[in-house]
């Protein structure tokens, strides 16, 4: 039977493991939790060395299962680099994928935490919540208004540099086995991360590995308190390998196919962010009206090739020239859910350039955000400027997920609409019929507050289209959708297509 080593996520100790040990402990397994230290001046390189000293001192030849909560998975990792030979598994419960020089900061939900860490000087200890404090680290689905007075009661305030200070990783436990254990109240689904494996970026294409196990639970954030039976059990199916596994597509990444319609090269001018992609002389005359095209995200800050430089964005970009106008794309700073704002401050310096550059009509600007960058939206939806003549949507998140407690009021398009100063500006939406619940729970919502708001949407259905449907369904409905989206847009930009 395994050891199972259990680390639980920020302000808790390992007394929250106490039901889940002793249903470990009746089943046979040897479970050791771990208390991180709680010291101010405590970092996380000191919880890496909490986790390695309990390591080094289990002296048993069965194989050790390290068990990383929420915030805990940073230690976790950390330990299982430092001690690879020792570990048999990582499990994963409710936790991100942080990978080496990612701060914990980077996911955690609270924004209030993110305003603390950032002010200048020398932050203390981030407070510890009180029992309706809980909900903004995510899900309390399953907790009793009793066991969250005692998360709070055991509580104590967390080091500021444990969430700060990056994750070392040398990649010596990159081949040690994994697990993934999903609460689904949090909004994270299986559903969801195969999707995510199925778009192709690379951190989420590796959850694909045949030594990837993946379980559910209906729960919240914290199982082993509403739910300790099902997770011990869970944990012992993990600890031998079990659990779902997921496939991905052979070869070259999803993102590197090519663009489902024909779309010869146009001249591509780069300047700084933002890469314009002109119209042929003789096309058109200049000053030519133009569409930024805002890629989805999180994607991690080193992707080779940048998503300027994917078939993807490249098509859409060309193809908006081949009609007349100037297709731009602009990379942005969407590295994880925290990072909306340095996002949204890329975009709004893209379409500055844009407008700027001379070969621009400068009152004649169309904007088209996809996927997880939809959020963005709401800035311009809230206060429009004049120029903005459309706003298109492709298979958006239009309301932060519910464990995407980060990102903040200011980036919900479901509420911009209600709180819009002035009228959007012309709404096209793309939406994919084979959409994940999750988001497409965003997109209902949205369209149903803009038909509150009586906010005019030109909505384009793709019926047999998943999220990603330009790559993953190159079908003739697709191909019209995305002809019959462009045709849309350039007419709110006064171009006949």
């Amino acid at each position: 039977m395994s050891v199972l080593i259990l680390v639980s996520g920020p302000f808790t100790d390992g007394q929250v493991w106490s039901e889940v040990i002793v249903r470990l402990r009746e089943s046979g397994a040897e479970a050791h939790p771990v208390t991180l230290s709680g010291r101010p001046e405590a970092d996380l390189e000191t919880h890496v060395e909490d986790v390695v000293r309990l390591i080094d001192s289990i002296d048993s030849p069965a194989e050790l299962v390290l068990v990383g909560h929420d915030y805990a998975v940073h230690p976790v990792l950390g330990a299982a680099d430092r001690r690879p030979e020792r570990v048999a598994r990582i499990v994963y419960l409710d936790a991100g994928l942080p990978q080496d020089g990612d701060a914990a900061l980077a996911l955690v939900p609270d924004p209030s935490v993110h305003e603390l860490l950032r002010a200048e000087g020398s932050p203390g200890p981030v407070p510890a919540p009180e029992p309706a404090e809980w909900q903004r680290w995510g899900s309390t689905e399953g907790l009793s208004a009793q066991q969250l007075e005692l998360l709070s009661r055991l509580a104590t305030p967390q080091p500021a540099r444990t969430l700060t200070q990056p994750l070392r990783l040398t990649g010596a436990a990159a081949a040690v086995p994994t697990s993934g254990i999903l609460c689904t109240a949090g909004g994270m689904t299986l559903e969801l991360v195969e999707a995510l494996v199925r778009t192709g970026p690379p951190q989420f294409r590796k959850l694909a590995d045949p030594q990837v196990g993946f379980f559910e639970l209906a729960t919240g954030h914290w199982p082993m308190l509403s739910c300790p039976d099902e997770l011990a059990g869970v944990l012992l199916r993990a600890a031998v390998g079990e659990g779902r596994r997921l496939t991905a597509s052979e070869g070259e990444s999803p993102s590197l196919r090519p663009f489902l319609l024909d779309t010869p090269e146009r001249p591509r001018m780069r300047n700084g962010r933002v890469d314009l992609h002109l119209p042929e002389p003789g096309e058109a005359q200049p000053p030519y009206p133009a569409v930024l095209f805002v890629h989805g995200g999180p994607l991690p800050p080193d992707l080779v090739p940048a998503p300027r430089d994917w078939p993807f964005y490249l098509g859409y970009a060309r193809y908006a020239a081949s009609l007349g106008v100037v297709g731009a794309v602009v990379e942005h700073r969407l590295h994880g859910i925290g990072q909306y704002a340095e996002a949204a401050d890329d975009v709004a310096e893209a379409l500055e350039l844009l407008r700027a550059d001379p070969r621009v009509d400068a009152q004649r600007i169309a904007l088209w955000i996809f996927s997880g960058a939809g959020l963005l939206a709401a800035d311009w939806i809230t206060g429009p400027p004049p120029w903005l003549r459309c706003l298109a949507l492709t298979y958006p998140i239009l309301a932060p997920l519910p464990s995407w407690g980060a990102v903040g009021a200011r980036f919900s398009p479901v509420g911009a609409l209600h709180s819009a100063d002035g009228t959007p500006p012309p709404l096209v939406l793309t939406r994919a019929g084979l959409e994940t619940p999750q988001i497409a729970a965003t997109v209902e919502e949205f369209v149903t507050a803009a038909e509150e708001t009586k906010t005019p949407v030109e909505i384009i259905d793709v019926p047999h289209g998943r999220h990603g449907f330009e790559i993953h369904e190159p079908t003739d409905e697709s191909r019209e959708a995305v002809s019959r989206a462009v045709r849309m847009v350039l007419a709110h930009l006064g171009r006949a297509s």
